[in-house]
């Protein structure tokens, strides 16, 4: 059995695709060889992270990060978030001599771009050295990992997603109690989700929108006329996408998206904006609308095929993502010939 270090700077009780990815390939990875140990912010002193109200970042130092990894004892090291954690690891990894992977899961330069005046070239150079360290860097669709290598990324491989088809199914008969047809949003509310261009659309029936973050107050205010549900998960949250007629993913940052095929395994065609993640899951016209037009790709999502959407999402399976990250790492990292040097990193 590899026992493979997963390094990360967010876990429960954070609720995010992050979180969701590691716990689902960490359960079906043993059939396959392999035994995750995560190396968390559990146990470590944190601070508010400014930007993201409600989070807080763990700040270990050195030696906690090294007694973690000792105690650990791993084969293999992969690093899964390019905060003080990750950053650490890969610290203690070049000291040493050590092969490691790393995955690419969130386009930090716009989301600071939204928020910050920080040039987006310096943000993607600094995640380019981050990431050229590593002995391959994991990207969850073939667009993003095309699109990180031309920024300049080495060793790039994919790792595709899943979803748990059995929690998120057609319910017959699901109903919120409201007018329909439901358009139902899920996830972090915040700016960089571009919620707004779904809330100001002039749509017949009811708008929902499940999850919470630090925009929810302001939109709740702006937007009177949406149902804001708050954070739920598990039967909750599965209840409330098949009651839905259509979601809708006006984000246009996202690298995947886990809710779109948590939306598609519950019979719900999806309405979204033609750009490069939902483009990468919506790739067949019969499961979903993409249009630079949000209106009328909701319109048209109403008369897609929810039975459609099911069937795609059966063939989208976390036993395939758990196999592609297990070969990933045994690839690169117990493979890899010897540790990558220093003039192998790229600025």
């Amino acid at each position: 059995m590899i026992r493979i270090l997963v390094a990360t700077d967010t876990w429960h009780p954070h609720v995010n695709g992050v979180v969701r990815t590691l716990g689902a390939v960490a359960r079906l990875a043993e059939p396959l060889g392999a035994k995750l140990i995560f190396l968390t912010p559990q146990g470590m002193p944190s601070v508010p992270l400014p930007t993201y109200p409600g989070i807080r970042i763990a700040l270990p130092g050195p030696g906690v990060i090294a007694s973690r990894i000792a105690a650990a004892e791993p084969e293999a090291i992969h690093i899964a978030t390019e905060g003080p954690i990750g950053h650490l690891v890969r610290r203690y990894c070049i000291n040493r001599g050590l092969p490691f992977t790393t995955s690419f899961h969130t386009r930090f330069p716009d989301y600071l771009a939204a928020r910050v005046p920080i040039p987006e070239r310096w943000s993607w150079a600094w995640l380019r050295r981050f990431h050229n360290a590593s002995a391959g860097v994991m990207a969850a669709t073939p667009a993003l990992a095309a699109e990180l290598a031309t920024r300049g990324f080495h060793r790039v491989m994919l790792w595709p997603r899943g979803v748990d088809t059995d929690l998120f199914r057609p319910r017959p008969g699901s109903d919120l109690g409201l007018r329909r047809p439901v358009f139902l949003t899920v996830g972090r509310v915040a700016v960089e989700k571009n919620l707004e261009a779904f809330l100001s659309l002039g749509l017949a029936g009811t708008k929902v929108v499940v999850g919470d973050g630090p925009a929810r107050a302001a939109l709740m205010q702006r937007f009177p006329d949406t149902v804001f549900i708050g954070q739920m998960q598990g039967e909750a949250l599965a209840r409330v996408y098949a009651a839905a007629d259509v979601f809708v993913f006006p984000s246009l940052t996202d690298t995947f998206g886990l809710v779109l095929l948590e939306a598609l395994a519950s019979g719900v065609p999806v309405a979204a904006f033609a750009v490069a993640g939902p483009r990468d899951v919506i790739t067949q016209a019969s499961i979903g609308a993409l249009d630079q037009n949000l209106a009328a790709a909701c319109t048209k999502a109403l008369t897609l095929s929810r039975e459609a959407c099911r069937a795609f999402a059966l063939t989208t399976t976390w036993e395939h993502s758990a196999h592609c990250f297990v070969a990933n790492v045994t690839k690169s990292v117990l493979g890899h010939p010897a540790p990558l040097r220093q003039s192998e990193l790229v600025g």
